[in-house]
């Protein structure tokens, strides 16, 4: 039997037990609900202050190079990367999840269009998070392309055949908790000619993620849950690097510009991952996403999990 003495023996000997003292939380609190939102670093307040007071009130326009606002979806992915087996520069944080989405599937499907025409499937699971589903239904009827729906894990091989231009699945079920095989799942895929989309929101920071030994496609996920980000922080992309000279997709913005500030009328994408940028950033809300990001730099999911 264990018991409440047990459990704090426990916590004692945990080596990041301390990082709890890094967290805003009400006394008392037993908080299992990071899922959904993560809890505040305490190092957030101090840094919207920063934003705020000093580097948009006194510095303005100068921030975009002085505080380096121009970088910072560089920045923050680089030091996302390591939580997801991603390389230096493979990574950007901008954006919502549901846009991410819609650009790493826009863009995959155009690349399977231009490799495989006759290939006119998207699979993905009935109980995958309703607005993955919701994107990938939009541009399915967009593009003239059907969406496949499984009703289960048990279902995913049979259904990834020669049909299957894209799969889009969800890395860590939301409901169940089931974690699928990535490396597995992506090696089938890709035998069958399709390219793999995961879905790390309820995966990155709480389990340990590999996507270039998985050699997966693309990937994106959400800040706001485990990494501690905020309510609505922007969520990231990552692109394998022998697709990013062909990842092109709709939302062509500014910040994704070769050379944005020649203001020119023809769209060029600029040769790295940064052309998964859409517009302007949200800077004060992206700001704080380093705030979470610098307590995970204080420890090793790997080791935790070892």
């Amino acid at each position: 039997m264990i018991t409440s003495a047990d459990c704090l023996r426990l916590d004692q000997q945990d080596p990041i037990a301390q990082l709890r003292d890094q967290f805003n939380l009400p006394p008392n609190t037993i908080y299992l609900n990071g899922n959904s939102l993560g809890a505040q670093p305490k190092s957030a307040i101090a840094r919207a202050q920063q934003v705020l007071q000093q580097e948009w009130a006194h510095d303005l326009i100068r921030s975009w190079n002085k505080a380096g606002w121009f970088e910072l979806p560089s920045r923050l992915g680089d030091l996302l990367a390591p939580l997801i087996g991603a390389k230096p520069n493979e990574v950007v944080i901008t954006d919502s999840t549901s846009i991410n989405l819609f650009k790493a599937l826009s863009a995959a499907l155009r690349i399977q269009q231009n490799k495989h025409p006759n290939k006119k499937k998207i699979i993905s699971e009935r109980s995958n998070f309703p607005t993955d589903l919701y994107i990938a239904q939009g541009l399915a009827e967009w593009s003239g392309y059907q969406l496949q729906l499984v009703d289960s894990a048990e279902q995913l091989t049979d259904a990834i055949n020669g049909d299957v231009a894209v799969v889009l699945l969800t890395h860590i079920n939301y409901r169940s908790g089931a974690m699928l095989d990535m490396a597995g799942i992506t090696a089938h895929a890709h035998q069958q000619g399709a390219l793999i989309i995961w879905d790390l929101s309820h995966s990155t920071g709480a389990v340990p993620v590999d996507l270039n030994k998985c050699d997966a496609d693309f990937a994106i996920g959400c800040t706001y849950k485990y990494l501690n980000g905020g309510p609505g922080a922007p969520a990231f992309i990552w692109v394998a690097e022998q697709h990013v000279a062909h990842f092109y997709h709709p939302l062509s913005g500014w910040w994704g510009h070769a050379t944005p500030f020649t203001m020119q009328p023809e769209f060029i994408p600029i040769a790295s991952i940064r052309r998964a940028l859409c517009g302007t950033q949200p800077i004060i809300s992206l700001a704080l996403v380093e705030c979470g990001l610098q307590v995970f730099q204080q420890t090793d999911i790997n080791l935790n999990f070892a």
